[in-house]
């Protein structure tokens, strides 16, 4: 299998779709992160082509670089060969069988924007571009937000019982209030404001340091204390429906 990259946002879509079939063949919960990614890209594509975008063109670059790094490290763990530290540790989630499908969403979301939205965003506009792209890195984490919007709806249909843990359990709320999207979109942003100046060898160091931070971030998701892991685990017990079912429950979202 070779490291397959997108070259139009319809390739990463068309890329994402045989990501998602092979997983629930495999019965492989890599497929959670998959089949929700798929629906925000399909919603950048449509917004594109309604001109929600400030620059369609440079949207379209930003979000092709931005899957190729989740594309990338996707086929590199399949090929066992050395990818992302916070990637690897979500994809080696994917073959335990605890996880609850919102810590696989959740793992999958803190690689991507923690780590490669900010990369991909100074490479798309390096230097003092990157000021040019505030307003739409700004409409495209309006969508991106979709990711965690979806995930309740989700939850519910897998144990409808998360519902009112979520709302009435203290320690788990904490937790995702702790993983604030809003928080990971702001630091994403610094990250490319940190990263558009540097040159080549700067910016790999910097993206090795913040590989390790974010994937301490991948261990509290997996880990979120005695309580939280405790109550995790009952609701993997009871969730509904083969990892094919939730992931087609997924590409349903709107």
């Amino acid at each position: 299998m070779s490291i397959k990259q997108a070259k139009t946002i319809e390739d990463v879509i068309v890329l994402l779709e045989e990501i998602i079939n092979r997983s629930k063949t495999d019965q492989s919960p890599l497929g959670y992160f998959a089949a929700l990614y798929q629906k925000v890209t399909i919603k950048v594509k449509e917004g594109i082509a309604a001109g929600t975008f400030q620059d369609g063109p440079r949207m379209e670059q930003l979000d092709v670089v931005f899957a190729n790094r989740y594309l990338k490290a996707y086929y590199e763990y399949q090929e066992q060969q050395a990818c992302s530290n916070c990637w690897r540790f979500a994809f080696e989630k994917s073959q335990q069988y605890w996880p609850i499908l919102l810590q696989h969403l959740l793992l999958g979301i803190n690689a991507h924007i923690n780590l490669d939205l900010g990369v991909a965003a100074a490479q798309v506009c390096p230097g003092d571009e990157i000021h040019k792209l505030k307003q739409d890195f700004d409409t495209i984490n309006a969508i991106l937000a979709s990711l965690v919007d979806g995930v309740e709806t989700a939850l519910s249909e897998v144990w409808p019982r998360l519902k009112i843990i979520l709302k009435y359990t203290n320690s788990v709320d904490t937790f995702l209030v702790d993983f604030s999207m809003q928080t990971a979109r702001e630091g994403a942003w610094a990250f490319a404001l940190e990263l558009a100046p540097m040159n080549r060898q700067e910016v790999g160091l910097a993206i090795v340091k913040r590989d390790e931070r974010v994937r301490e971030i991948a261990r509290l998701v997996s880990n979120p204390g005695y309580v939280a892991s405790g109550i995790f685990k009952v609701v993997r017990l009871f969730e509904r429906g083969t990892v094919a079912d939730k992931i087609s429950l997924l590409s349903k979202i709107q």
